[in-house]
């Protein structure tokens, strides 16, 4: 399959649309090489899509197997002109490397340019976080004339309490909510889960709305039609667009930055878990990152807590 598509590719009377259409061909088999082989999270596996989408719109027709890495120099240059964050750009780099290792393995070129492609050199931006008092405001946001104000404040709290991705808490099922024991399970990335502590401000929210909400959207649903833990108005999983959504409007509402995002929520919440004595390690783990070095910008953040420990332990403080 993949000799017979290399051949039609090296045919100079292939037209450029039949070529465009090939590398879509390969882009589909791509992704189905990344859910299978590579088990890859599905929003990874739609990143990485999307970003040879864009490849597939610099190439213009052109065979991404005769490409040469000076060509591949340009591809890089037609990113920031697209005015794409440098850790994107990154992502697209890692995506297309990714991409001629798949066709290395599939016979389809014998080299792979994209190894020799520089990453961008990436500057650590500090997240924005919440000050604790407009975490207080935001978290109250949702009101009773509010249609779906129990679910509402169930995932601000939830969010806010346990630090979890937005489409960590889109997924979550009832399976993993545990309020006796006081902690919830998160699938992160890769499918890995983690065990997370839920705080008793979460614990009741939660139980008000699994009680007095969400039987009315699950509409007599089983668990096994709707596991989910919040449900849309339609009674089926609550996706993570809409999510986001609802942040911005109580943002708003609260009168906080409007600019914030669920991942705010995430980031102030390893913030105050450092300000408030945290070990670093501890918070690694409810967040779910790989590597230590992801979890410590947030001690660029936490400014109050570095002159709290140079003033008790410096003798000169």
């Amino acid at each position: 399959m993949a000799i017979s598509k290399l051949k039609k590719l090296r045919d100079t009377s292939v037209t450029p649309n039949a070529v465009a259409e090939t590398m879509s061909g390969w882009i589909e088999q791509y992704t189905t090489y990344l859910r299978s082989e590579c088990h890859l999270a599905e929003n990874t596996v739609q990143a990485y899509r999307r970003d040879l989408v864009h490849m597939n719109q610099w190439l213009n027709g052109r065979s991404p197997i005769k490409i040469t890495i000076r060509e591949l120099s340009d591809f890089v240059g037609f990113l920031k002109e697209l005015k794409l964050a440098p850790s994107s750009i990154s992502r697209h780099i890692v995506a297309v490397r990714m991409f001629y290792k798949f066709l290395q393995l599939e016979i389809a070129v014998q080299d792979n340019p994209a190894e020799l492609l520089a990453s961008q050199k990436m500057w650590q931006r500090i997240p924005k976080v919440i000050t604790v008092s407009a975490i207080e405001q935001f978290l109250i946001a949702p009101q009773r004339w509010d249609p779906l104000w129990l679910r509402d404040r169930a995932i601000l709290e939830l969010m806010y309490a346990t630090g979890c991705r937005v489409s960590e808490v889109s997924d979550m099922t009832l399976n993993n909510i545990h309020l006796k024991e006081g902690y919830c399970i998160a699938e992160g990335k890769g499918s890995k889960q983690r065990v997370v502590p839920l705080g008793q401000r979460a614990i009741v929210t939660l139980e008000e709305y699994l009680q007095q909400q969400r039987p009315s959207l699950a509409r007599g649903r089983d668990l096994l039609s709707t596991p989910w833990v919040v449900l849309s108005r339609s009674g089926r999983r609550l996706r993570r667009e809409a999510i986001w959504e609802l942040v911005k409007r109580y943002a708003l509402r609260s009168g906080i930055d409007p600019e914030i995002t669920p991942h705010t929520l995430r980031h102030s919440f390893a913030t105050h878990l450092l300000a408030g004595g945290a070990d670093l390690r501890i918070i690694q783990e409810m967040l779910g990152h790989a590597s230590i070095q992801t979890t410590q910008i947030y001690t660029q953040v936490d400014s109050s807590r570095l002159k709290k420990v140079h003033q008790q332990f410096h003798p000169r403080a």
